[in-house]
């Protein structure tokens, strides 16, 4: 598999969106599978690693969405918008949570308070308490999707579908700063209607950590199912990272990250999740089971994470030169987009800004693609700032 079979949709982009993560959903800690009360899901530690990340350059940052734990993430993105200077905000929504409309008019607001800095992660797991199919749960999510885009770049709404069927008019206070379509979509599915609604309606597919070669499978098979569409979409990697002055300082990180873990307690925190027995989750157990005695799959690939943790298995592991020269080896390949985080998450995002991100020419994806208004300042592509 070359990379002439990955179609992607900014091909003129040299740098890269480098995003960090806000751990709203209770998972931010010293050690794995060891909670500690100073790293809790509350507005002061949660909020404190929003801020710290744009005050150090981070283009993008992730705010998750969890039923089990955590906060609400709208509410927390519209309270911590205004307190931001620079970083866009990628929140995540479950699709079927809100009635579209009301969504799409909670959107359009936070959009504004953000003067376009708001990009919207796509979810569509179950509801609690619910068990749809994978078809029928992404079919919910495409039809949300086209709600809010008839809302946000429309005068009515006139939607019919399994799901929803809505007539109604699409006033001023539902369409976004954001012209050209509104958020960016961003999104991470591996089944076929998965898939297929990325290549359908989104325009950055998210993907967890594999091999190289596993990922440009991927990257290329969502390209030729997007050109199907007469779309193209850019790529996106949801990674961990712990980086450090020499390998050996890494790699013994990595090892104290896990004290507490045994093979139990690693299950137990593994099934926790509502996304746990999906697809996207079982190709991170294969790729976990192709590493060696110390976890790694590939050079400075360590899946050992991924004993203690549902979705994203993976971590960069390395020295700052290491780490560098794979995430290079990543844009190589066409990826355009990066969710970085560590544990515990305000410590590890100051070590990747003082090591790595002054090193990678970064910019907003939502500038990138023409999604601000005409007369807006334009942020310049640039490494971030320094401590």
């Amino acid at each position: 598999m070359d990379n002439h079979s990955i179609d992607i949709r900014s091909p003129h982009l040299e740098g890269a969106e480098v995003a960090w993560f806000a751990p709203l959903c209770n998972g931010d800690d010293e050690f794995l599978g060891h909670h500690d009360i100073r790293y809790k899901s509350d507005w002061s530690n949660t909020s404190n690693v929003l801020l710290t990340a744009d005050r150090l350059g981070f283009r993008n940052i992730l705010c998750p969405s969890s039923y089990q734990v955590g906060q609400d993430t709208l509410t927390f993105a519209s309270a911590v918008a205004p307190l931001t200077s620079n970083i866009n905000i990628l929140a995540a929504i479950r699709c079927g949570e809100v009635h579209p409309p009301m969504l799409g008019r909670a959107i359009a607001t936070l959009d504004h308070i953000l003067r376009g800095r708001l990009t919207i992660n796509i979810i569509s797991s179950n509801l609690p308490g619910t068990d749809l199919s994978s078809a029928a749960r992404y079919q919910r999510s495409r039809e949300v999707i086209e709600i809010l885009k008839q809302g946000w770049t429309q005068d009515h709404i006139d939607f019919k579908g399994e799901f929803y069927n809505i007539q109604l008019p699409s006033s001023a206070p539902m369409k976004p700063y954001q012209q050209n379509g509104g958020p960016l979509l961003y999104f991470g599915g591996y089944s076929p209607p998965a898939v297929d609604l990325c290549a359908e309606h989104c325009d950055v597919y998210l993907m967890w950590p594999e091999t190289e070669g596993r990922l440009k499978e991927l990257m290329s098979n969502m390209s030729q199912k997007a050109a199907a569409y007469g779309r193209k979409v850019d790529f996106g990697l949801r990674i961990h990272v712990i980086v450090r002055e020499t390998e050996e300082e890494a790699r013994a990180a990595a090892r104290k990250l896990m004290t507490y873990v045994e093979d139990e307690k690693g299950k137990e925190i593994r099934e926790r999740a509502l996304d746990a027995k999906s697809y996207g989750v079982s190709r991170q157990s294969e790729v976990r089971n192709m590493s060696d005695d110390d976890g790694f799959v590939e050079a400075n690939l360590w899946t050992g994470i991924g004993r203690a943790r549902s979705g994203c298995g993976a971590a960069l592991v390395g020295t700052p030169d290491q780490i560098v020269d794979k995430i290079h080896r990543y844009m190589d390949m066409g990826i355009r987009a990066f969710i970085f985080s560590g544990y515990p998450h305000a410590d590890e995002c100051k070590l990747f800004a003082r090591y790595v991100l002054p090193r990678i020419k970064t910019f907003s994806m939502p500038v990138m693609q023409n999604r601000i208004p005409a007369g807006e300042p334009m942020t310049p592509l640039a490494g971030a700032r320094r401590q």
